[in-house]
């Protein structure tokens, strides 16, 4: 999906044009892909743009950094007012945010402590991630042959650039295939994620997703269908599920930042058929609260202005 050029990206503390935002050959992350970033939306509401749980967004920042042992040199409250800041100079009422710490040009090698650390905050507009249409009437998923990767081989509680090689191969795998995203399961055969979303199933009117333990990511849109679903009086469990807990399931659905609350109409050739009721319900209400719909969820709004 093409990124449509913004006036200005915010790099470490300072805002600058678009074309000059550049890093050198020898940069560290570039070479070994242990950058952490986050994937963040902000939306227009009736109050202006507001971000959607900035702060918690930064706090997961951090976390993947500290399990890098890769020290932000700048505060979580700095990070928070650099994104809205960056969001202000391009003068964008809804983007998508990507927050990026990295380590930066000086040292090569596989120890890298001596590399300086760089922060990065890019936004830009950006529609639905999987598509209006998979927005509607729900996408086609299929079980990659790739595996996720093993928690303590790469862990899977950071959300670090190299580790997204394993998405990328499951991605091309399913798309080529004809379909639009990747189901991943964990060495043990449990669901773990979809390549750049959290997953759901609905059975019997109760809400299943995967435990991080099964290398699902604390995902914050995740976080927030589950409380959203416990205020609707909607049981949910977190469980593991195998691979026909999926072609079994009354409904099912992926979240995430980028693909928002996006239903599963079919998987593996499955179907499970129009996006559900309960499905339908939180997918609703998320988007009522992100537009700034439902005063009781407000605290997860973070005001650009």
């Amino acid at each position: 999906m093409p990124i449509p050029e913004v006036d200005k990206i915010w790099m470490d503390g300072e805002l600058v044009d678009w074309k000059d935002a550049k890093i050198h050959l020898l940069t560290h992350s570039l070479h070994y892909g242990s950058g952490v970033f986050e994937g963040i939306r902000a939306y227009e509401t009736p109050r202006g743009a507001a971000v959607f749980r900035l702060t918690d967004h930064m706090k997961r920042l951090f976390r993947s950094a500290a399990i890098y042992r890769k020290p932000i040199p700048f505060t979580l409250e700095e990070l928070v007012e650099a994104t809205k800041v960056v969001i202000r100079a391009n003068g964008l009422k809804s983007c998508y945010i990507r927050p990026i710490a990295f380590r930066g040009y000086g040292e090569m090698g596989l120890h890298p402590m001596a590399a300086p650390v760089n922060v990065a905050i890019a936004v830009w507009p950006w529609g639905a991630y999987l598509g209006e249409e998979g927005i509607k009437h729900g996408v086609r998923a299929k079980v990659s042959s790739f595996r996720r990767n093993e928690s303590n081989s790469i862990p899977t509680a950071a959300k670090a650039t190299g580790q997204y090689l394993n998405s990328i191969l499951a991605k091309m795998e399913v798309v080529e295939a004809g379909y639009d995203e990747a189901i991943l399961l964990n060495l043990h055969g449990h669901v773990a994620d979809g390549a750049g979303e959290n997953v759901f199933v609905v059975r019997n009117g109760v809400l299943f997703t995967p435990p991080t333990s099964a290398g699902a990511l604390e995902g914050i849109t995740r976080d927030s269908v589950m409380r959203i679903a416990e205020d609707m009086d909607i049981p949910c469990r977190e469980r593991d599920l195998v691979r026909t807990d999926l072609y079994i399931a009354d409904e099912a659905f992926f979240t995430g930042t980028a693909a928002e609350v996006v239903p599963i109409r079919e998987i593996d050739d499955r179907v499970i058929g129009d996006p559900g009721p309960i499905t339908r319900r939180i997918q609703e209400k998320f988007f009522e609260i992100v537009r700034g719909g439902d005063k009781a969820y407000e605290h997860w709004l973070e005001y650009v202005d």
